[in-house]
């Protein structure tokens, strides 16, 4: 990898491939896991552009790897399978096993002297790998591109290394990744739709946006005045194509504030999102408190202000392509103040380099509100820090339990040996179970929120 990382320093292209009229969505790297999320000892699904994927730990070349998660024999998903004592990703349904560079190393079905894995038809398509800024990414395109492609990582973190303090999250969401983009770029709906989470109705203002600068690349713009009414400065925003934004914001009461946003696609209708928040606080404080807080909880409230708009964004999009779609949206939408300006510029360049990454794919029926708000499978279980987070929580739930039931099962024989003398002692254990049983309750409630997130947003409560 080392290599590779060194041949992007000098990288001579852009995203997108060599055709300056048209945008290819495979010719891009695109974050596939945070890497400190990912378990060294076992093998991590994920599907990028609707080809299955399996990443996997090469102890023996000391980095990923990011196999299609296909088996060549039979066609097993290797995701399924283990990573074995040879240190090979082993397919789950015949043992067949893989170095990292993809090529067949054990078939176990072969008779003694044969050479059947030296075939290139045993070998599993391998992609190339790289990471940056604590991100796994994944080059879908073709292998030879990689190296001369620019991976899409924040310029100011490269730039400016010290002093951030950063936040981040993750999760797979209901809606195509030009949807998020489109969303993440339109700082206007904050105040409505984030109201009373990361947001206020009364900081609502015209938003007099600019493009300063496009291209196949992506474009450049910035709302001089600023969100809340001017009191946080100038926002600059930046979208490197296809899935990358970020909103930079410096005033001198808070300091230097980035709103980081990757939309990955994962097929039609789905992308996962990668949030980062980097701030340069003014104070010492605030940076100490983020710091301090554990990095599950910070992810239950940031899950809580995804859901403020995941169910309408869910239906949106299904309305666009009812109307026609990206190529139609001037007719869709009806925009007529420059708040929308950064919107009309990603589907212009949609529309212009004709980026959709699943064209003539329709979207899939809506899915419920259950299903749009479930948390444990597009988040929790794929988070190493929620999911050891619920699994603690589970014991001290279970521990609970099982000391008020001991407690409980002893106060008959605490009377029938102290007597009368024993009403203050029932006393006090029977409020430590109480004590203990409304702990418990208050941990279930908690357990919940790494399961579903809640069904009416903040701004309607």
């Amino acid at each position: 990898m080392l290599s590779l990382l060194n041949s992007l320093e000098n990288s001579s292209l852009t995203a997108g491939g060599i055709n300056p009229e048209f945008f290819d969505p495979k010719e891009v790297w695109y974050p596939v896991h945070y890497v400190e999320d990912l378990d060294k000892t076992k093998p991590t699904p994920f599907t990028l552009l609707d080809i299955n994927l399996v990443i996997w730990w090469d102890e023996k070349l000391n980095t990923w790897q990011v196999f299609e998660d296909k088996c060549p024999h039979r066609l097993a998903p290797l995701s399924q399978g283990r990573i074995n004592e040879q240190g090979c990703l082993e397919c789950p349904y015949h043992g067949w096993a893989f170095s990292g560079t993809g090529q067949c190393q054990i078939i176990p079905q072969q008779l003694p002297g044969s050479q059947a894995e030296t075939s290139v038809r045993a070998s599993v398509r391998a992609f190339p790998i790289i990471v940056r800024q604590g991100l796994l990414f994944v080059y879908g395109g073709n292998p030879e591109n990689a190296v001369k492609t620019a991976v899409p990582v924040v310029d100011i973190l490269e730039k400016e290394p010290e002093g951030w303090i950063c936040l981040n999250t993750f999760r797979d969401l209901p809606y195509d990744a030009f949807t998020l983009m489109e969303n993440v770029l339109d700082s206007s709906h904050l105040p409505y739709t984030h109201h009373l989470s990361v947001g206020n109705r009364k900081n609502a203002a015209p938003v007099e946006l600019e493009v300063i600068e496009s291209g196949k690349w992506g474009f450049k713009g910035v709302w001089e005045e600023g969100p809340r009414k001017g009191t946080l400065g100038r926002q600059e925003t930046t979208f490197i194509a296809p899935g990358l934004m970020w909103h930079d914001l410096t005033s001198k009461q808070f300091g230097r504030t980035l709103t980081v946003v990757y939309a990955t696609p994962i097929r039609k209708g789905e992308c996962r999102i990668f949030a980062r928040f980097p701030f340069k606080f003014a104070a010492k404080l605030p940076g100490i408190f983020i710091k301090l807080t554990p990095r599950w909880y910070s992810h239950l409230g940031q899950n809580g202000v995804l859901e403020d708009d995941q169910i309408f964004l869910h239906y949106q999009e299904r309305y666009l392509e009812e109307l026609g779609g990206s190529a139609n949206f001037n007719k869709a939408f009806y925009l007529p103040t420059k708040a929308d300006l950064f919107v009309s510029q990603l589907r212009l360049w949609v529309n212009q380099y004709q980026a959709e990454p699943f064209p003539n794919v329709s979207l899939s029926l809506p899915l419920s509100t259950d299903s749009l708000l479930e948390r444990y499978h597009s988040h929790t279980k794929k988070c190493a820090s929620c999911r050891t987070a619920l699994a603690n929580l589970k014991r001290v739930k279970l521990g609970l339990i099982i000391l008020a039931t001991l407690i409980f099962s002893l106060l008959p024989l605490l009377i029938l040996i102290l007597g009368q003398e024993a009403t203050i002692w029932v006393s006090l254990l029977t409020l430590i179970i109480l004590i203990m049983i409304g702990f418990w309750w208050r941990l279930g409630k908690l357990e919940r929120q790494f399961y579903q997130g809640r069904e009416i947003p903040p701004r309607n409560l």
